[in-house]
């Protein structure tokens, strides 16, 4: 849930989520389209499909236990390399290095001596990392932590405060004069206003807010632009996202 999307918005929506499903084997047993229903307004709605998805298979194939070594958590549907690694290192305490944006740009100014990190060098990164790690499990623990704290609170992106940095006098950044970055800009994401992410935005709130099948024409109601429309309720049925049913939408019920 906090892929790309901040920690005030989904903490509400974790606490529901898991009053309703306590355990991956009580998501599993309900259809994936229920996921999506419950994911709300997050954005991303892939994510619940996927969620759905690794609860189904940690029920199948590790007694219904979240695995802990970190190839097992990459094999999950979803799951990517920081979080294998921040559920191995947070959860089960296992001495692996976690690479999240704030991490990347602390690891960009004290190590690299670069004011900005660019764009994901991830093998590159985990490495360098893991270089930095304390050697005793639960001491690198706190470490992983301490590093995207310090990035979340003291060396933000646009205004880090440098004088309350407690590796200040290690920081290359600081000790090349804080040059500014000239290097490729991280890609950015497109305005969410009139994109086809808006669309099927919009489609996806009328199905999740109806038990029954959307007939196709309160959908065209959605949005008045046709050809786009097409192209976001062609992109949800690709993903998984939403089923037709005798000329009406509805989400999946597998």
């Amino acid at each position: 849930m906090l892929q790309q999307t901040p920690v005030a918005r989904v903490i509400p929506r974790l606490e529901l989520w898991l009053e309703r499903w306590p355990t991956p084997a009580a998501l599993a047993a309900v259809p994936s389209g229920e996921a999506v229903r419950a994911w709300d307004r997050l954005g991303y709605p892939r994510r619940a499909l996927n969620l759905h998805a690794a609860a189904v298979a940690i029920t199948e194939h590790h007694a219904g236990v979240v695995p802990a070594e970190v190839d097992a958590l990459l094999a999950l549907p979803g799951v990517g390399p920081y979080t294998a690694r921040a559920v191995a290192a947070f959860a089960y305490g296992i001495r692996v290095p976690v690479v999240d944006v704030n991490v990347r740009r602390v690891l960009a100014r004290a190590v690299r001596g670069v004011a900005e990190p660019g764009p994901a060098r991830v093998a590159e990164e985990l490495a360098l990392m893991e270089s930095l790690l304390p050697v005793e499990p639960a001491a690198a623990r706190l470490a992983n932590a301490g590093m995207m704290e310090l990035g979340q609170v003291v060396c933000t992106a646009r205004t880090p405060d440098c004088d309350a940095c407690p590796i200040a006098d290690a920081c290359a950044w600081r000790a090349a004069g804080y040059p500014s970055y000239d290097g490729p800009a991280a890609p950015k994401q497109k305005p969410y206003a009139g994109s086809d992410r808006e669309v099927r935005g919009r489609i996806l709130r009328e199905l999740r807010a109806s038990e029954l099948p959307v007939p196709a024409a309160r959908v065209a109601e959605l949005w008045p632009d046709a050809a786009q429309r097409e192209r976001a309720l062609a992109g949800l049925l690709r993903d998984g996202l939403l089923v037709e049913e005798s000329g009406a939408y509805a989400l999946p019920s597998q």
